[in-house]
């Protein structure tokens, strides 16, 4: 086979592959980075960490922001396997038990979801200054709608943007992530968490809506 040949070859592969349509995709099943989120209709607003561990089906979150006119920081542990969720106190030395719903785990997209559409983040016009993205929209439980972005090659979570009648808004930006996870203790509850119980609640929360309590305590606050 001549080098014409070859060439021939790559370009009716590629062509293929180009006029597929993008299929719903998982993430790498270690990640840690960073992300910003909104909350409550734009009274909650904060920045954090974030590992995840698609193993042991895991994710702690750790925030610092504000809330209506006062400052917060929450350390978050969602166990997905376990439908819960602790949120840690570190400055009281106190955890809260709470219910968790696992039907949309933000790290992959869902098999039903429905794409809307590619678009390049920056520009296409040459190497290096835009990325491929897939936008995909979906149902939440609890009446939700939510859009989120990930990226063509390697299948990285950009944006989450969700809506609930209870909670309003959600949007959440993630950046700087790298593959893999430094502190196997980041998935393992506190030893004060032990004795938490289970909170009971009408709904469990979804990673949207975790926050929301903070955005209701303010209101009453208020």
């Amino acid at each position: 086979m001549n080098f014409i040949s070859v060439l021939s070859s790559l370009s009716l592969l590629l062509a293929a592959a180009a006029s597929q349509d993008p299929k719903p995709c998982v993430a790498p099943p270690l990640m840690s980075g960073g992300f910003s989120v909104m909350v409550g209709n734009g009274l909650v607003m904060s920045t954090g960490t974030i590992s995840f561990d698609a193993f042991g089906k895991k994710m702690r979150v750790r925030n610092y922001g504000i809330a209506g006119n006062e400052t917060f920081s929450v350390d978050q542990l969602m166990i997905f396997s376990e439908k819960v969720y602790y949120e840690i106190d570190w400055r009281n030395i106190s955890c809260k038990k709470k219910a968790l719903d696992t039907t949309f785990t933000p790290m992959h997209v869902p098999k039903d979801a429905k794409l809307m559409g590619q678009a390049f983040l920056g520009s296409s016009s040459s190497w290096g200054m835009g990325v491929l993205v897939n936008n995909w929209h979906g149902a939440l439980p609890q009446n939700g709608q939510y859009l989120t972005v990930f990226t063509e090659v390697g299948c990285i979570p950009l944006t989450y943007t969700a809506y609930t009648p209870a909670s309003g808004w959600t949007t959440v930006s993630t950046f700087n992530w790298v593959l893999g996870n430094t502190n196997p203790m980041d998935y393992i509850p506190p030893f004060f968490c032990a004795k938490s119980k289970l909170e009971e609640t009408e709904t469990p929360d979804t990673m949207f809506t975790a926050l929301e309590s903070l955005a209701m305590k303010t209101k009453k606050e208020e």
